[in-house]
């Protein structure tokens, strides 16, 4: 895959940082990059190929359009926290800019706002990681990866002592390492604050980054949400595969699932992909995956990823992985984790990727929905607090959607 790391982008690139980014006496921030803070996001998420280095995907060489199905009205009203809120008000407080619903494999909603569009590829952030987990899954059934019970230190250089030092597989994609980490996105000298440090090559870029992190509990003692976990599962992936994570997933997703619009990754200063959150796609690219796990990891009539797989990564197996147990930042949320997916409290059998600023792919299996909504939502990471950032209000809100169908 082509790296844009060409002398005019990366100039730019580091004129863009320079200027939003560094400023004297604080550390190299997502805050201070303008997320977090309030400022309006949706131009900068449908423009990181402009802002960044990046790793290109292109499109399928066999791309399939998705068939189109009776349109569906958005419903008018939903309901969340005991009270009936307006769907238009919450599209709009949330800024949205896509919101595409697919029922058993045909577009029955598709709308664009603000920036959003068709053809316009938006910044991921974590729904990047359930395409990450997709991909460990593929590497394993192709013997790369010999069990999930492996170390990741087997794999992956790290430091001797440090979080993934020794630490299985499975404890990494079950957020549940045990690794020391604070996800707060509300304070500019939390972990993930640093990691994005890391994309500008300090602390080793993100590759180094992750092999010095250090420990904090016993594996599978706390599920604690962790976008480092992630970081490392690419770094599994290309050293495992002998590829680049973007490379393989052109060949092992891309491909086979028809993507119609190039797509990229967004990387560090040493060209390494940005796992936890850097994937760019559109929306009707984004929904692939949703409908490929919502057939079982089978797609038109193709094996792509093993169902047992599917299964045990929409799961929750053990109490600290209950909705009310994930740890993100400073507090519990009422979500189930399994293999870098979450799943609604309830065990309803649905489960989506979710992404701040509130990007999700919902899948519903019972009603047979797939739906993606793509959002910049300002207010996030502004407190800690639901008001906010909305998280939960999303889910419900496109569970709502499902259930009206």
């Amino acid at each position: 895959m082509l790296l844009d790391r060409t002398s005019n982008r990366y100039s730019f690139a580091v004129r863009y940082l320079a200027r939003r980014v560094l400023k004297p006496s604080r550390p190299a921030s997502l805050a201070e990059a303008g997320l977090f803070t309030g400022a309006p996001q949706h131009e900068t998420f449908a423009s990181m190929d402009n802002l960044a280095p990046i790793r290109r995907m292109p499109a399928s060489s066999t791309p399939t359009s998705w068939p189109v199905g009776p349109p569906l009205t958005l419903p008018p009203t939903y309901e969340f926290a005991g009270r009936e809120r307006s769907s238009e008000q919450f599209l709009t407080e949330t800024d949205t800019s896509a919101l595409l619903v697919i029922v058993d494999g045909a577009i029955r909603l598709e709308r664009y706002l603000l920036t959003g569009g068709p053809s316009v590829r938006w910044l991921s952030m974590s729904v990047a990681k359930s395409f990450i987990s997709a991909l460990v899954g593929i590497a394993l059934q192709e013997g790369h990866i010999a069990a999930t019970a492996d170390a990741i230190s087997d794999y992956v250089p790290v430091r001797p002592g440090s979080a993934y030092d020794g630490v299985s597989i499975l404890d990494v994609l079950q957020m549940s390492s045990g690794a020391r980490w604070n996800e707060d996105y509300n304070d500019p000298h939390s972990d993930i604050h640093r990691l994005t440090q890391a994309m500008m090559g300090r602390h080793g870029g993100l590759d180094g980054f992750v092999a010095r992190m250090a420990p904090q509990h016993p594996p599978q003692s706390v599920c604690r949400y962790n976008s480092g976990e992630t970081q490392i599962l690419g770094a599994l992936i290309a050293h495992a595969t002998g590829r680049t994570v973007a490379d393989y997933m052109t060949e092992k997703l891309v491909e086979p699932l028809g993507f119609e619009t190039p797509g990229f990754w967004v990387t560090d200063m040493r060209g390494t992909e940005m796992s936890y959150g850097g994937l760019n796609l559109t929306a009707r690219d984004f929904a692939r995956l949703g409908e490929l796990y919502r057939n079982n990891g089978t797609w038109h009539g193709r094996s792509i990823v093993d169902p047992a797989w599917v299964h045990d990564s929409t799961t929750i197996d053990a109490p600290i992985r209950e909705a009310g147990h994930p740890i993100v930042g400073d507090h519990a949320i009422d979500l189930g984790y399994g293999y870098q997916w979450w799943i609604p409290a309830g065990h309803h059998g649905d489960y989506c990727a979710i992404g701040v600023l509130n990007q999700l792919v919902y899948v519903n299996p019972a009603t047979k929905t797939t739906i993606v909504k793509l959002s910049a939502n300002r207010a996030y990471g502004t407190s800690t607090e639901e008001t906010t950032n909305r998280d939960l209000e999303n889910v419900e809100f496109l569970r709502w959607i499902a259930r009206t169908i």
